[in-house]
């Protein structure tokens, strides 16, 4: 994360409290936390950009297909983890296929599907930027996050209560 990244982060105000004694109940303040991810996604977009040359958007799509399996996922089902229109998804493959990290091939007894799939360049260009990105949404999420964000989430999400959290 560069310099001014860290300046404008350390000036902003700590989370706000939401530990129950307002008006929202715990799955309403937990989907707070969520809504709160845009502001770990504008901290992260220099970073993505710098390490990886995609948008964020085409890294949302790189992330999921590195959590699926090698041989791809259809392009439909992308779409809908996403919550992105098809049309947008299709321009987002597109300027991947043109880089060289994903592959695009047609789904047998489908004409009409395509699955995506993570090219070996995109692997190790996920496997050498990780570090840094994972670096710069664990510090944005501590200005966003407090413990009582984390316990409407263990609320909303009860079999998480007894986890310990992952480093």
């Amino acid at each position: 994360m560069n310099n001014s990244s860290l300046e404008t982060m350390a000036d902003l105000p700590a989370c706000p409290s939401w530990s129950g004694d307002g008006l929202l109940p715990v799955e309403l303040r937990a989907w707070m936390l969520l809504a709160a991810t845009g502001a770990v996604e504008q901290q992260l977009r220099p970073v993505v950009k710098e390490r990886l040359d995609v948008s964020h958007d085409e890294f949302l799509v790189l992330c999921l297909l590195a959590e699926q399996p090698a041989e791809g996922v259809r392009m439909t089902r992308i779409a809908e983890l996403l919550g992105r229109p098809k049309t947008r998804l299709t321009y987002q493959i597109a300027c991947l296929h043109h880089a060289g990290l994903v592959t695009r091939k047609s789904v047998c007894c489908d004409k009409r599907g395509v699955e995506v799939a993570l090219t070996d360049q995109a692997r190790r260009l996920l496997k050498e930027a990780s570090g840094a990105l994972a670096e710069t949404v664990k510090e944005a999420m501590a200005h966003v996050v407090g413990p009582e964000q984390c316990e409407a989430v263990r609320g909303l999400l009860p079999d998480l209560a007894g986890e310990p959290a992952a480093e």
